[in-house]
């Protein structure tokens, strides 16, 4: 019954009282190695993403240098060459935060994206549980889209599931409208683990450097692609052996997945209440 929810009755009682309180940013990237992340990779896939080997390549074990630390464009940045399936992963876990960063793509393609797909990447959020759990890249989570002209999209990883407001479709994903009806998101589910953000593409063009915000406060979460909102997420959750529990914290996961991509300014700050300014829209 909660799905049928109007969004609007959601925001009447949000709107009261979410305003932004917040401590200093904290830098999660000190720009001169990976220190305070650990990496992981899965099986090597063929040009038809399919595995080559049954065993990951694991925990901290990057034999082709997947994850580099590099000057790019005068300042220091996490190269990620998309070179194999995984993440570099935060060791801390984080709740009741805003984090942002910048990334901007490369121009190497490897596997199955050499055929004329889009440049892949993701940050995932409130990631838990065994690494490897999707794809056997990466850990439970919800998944930022970072892909050539999706980036805000949302994706539930291994079980991350979430309710958005989107408008169905019948041949395409839905899409996020904060005026439509909530919509349940999970793997198996009727409408899928993914949704499309709202608008156009929010992107700029390929070589420039793109500014992600995420916000997360309880059950909520908010994606935002260069200052434009991308899409609201409610009650993230997650389903595990059956079992549904919140998801509200956990590590940050940034993705390799055949597209190289670097990524600079990661910072992240805890708030207390989620920007009203957003909610508004």
């Amino acid at each position: 019954m909660r799905y049928k929810l109007s969004v609007a009755v959601l925001l009447s009682g949000l709107l009261l009282s979410f305003t932004v309180r917040s401590t200093k940013w904290q830098s999660l990237f000190n720009g001169k190695d990976l220190k305070g992340w650990d990496s992981y990779l899965g099986p090597d896939l063929d040009d038809n993403g399919k595995a080559i080997t049954t065993e990951p390549l694991g925990l901290n074990n990057d034999p082709r240098h997947v994850f580099t630390v590099i000057k790019e464009d005068g300042e220091s940045a996490i190269r990620i060459s998309g070179d194999g399936w995984g993440a570099i992963i935060s060791q801390n876990e984080y709740e009741n935060y805003h984090l942002r960063l910048q990334f901007k793509w490369g121009k190497l393609l490897w596997g199955q994206k050499k055929k004329g797909n889009r440049k892949d990447s993701g940050l995932l959020y409130h990631s838990v549980g065994p690494y490897g759990a999707d794809y056997g890249a990466w850990m439970r989570g919800q998944e930022f889209q970072v892909e050539e002209g999706n980036c805000g999209d949302y994706w539930g990883c291994a079980g991350g599931t979430a309710d958005i407001p989107a408008h169905a479709l019948p041949n395409a994903d839905p899409v996020y409208d904060a005026q439509a009806t909530l919509l349940h998101f999970a793997e198996g589910a009727r409408y899928g683990r993914h949704c499309s953000k709202q608008g156009a593409n929010y992107e700029y063009p390929a070589g420039q450097w793109n500014t992600l915000d995420l916000y997360c406060h309880g059950d909520t979460s908010i994606h935002v692609v260069n200052g434009h909102l991308a899409m609201i997420l409610y009650h993230n959750s997650q389903t595990y052996k059956g079992v549904a529990t919140p998801m509200t914290k956990g590590k940050i996961q940034l993705q390799s997945e055949g597209g190289e991509v670097f990524y600079r300014k990661i910072e992240i700050q805890h708030i207390d209440r989620l920007p009203a300014e957003l909610l508004k829209q």
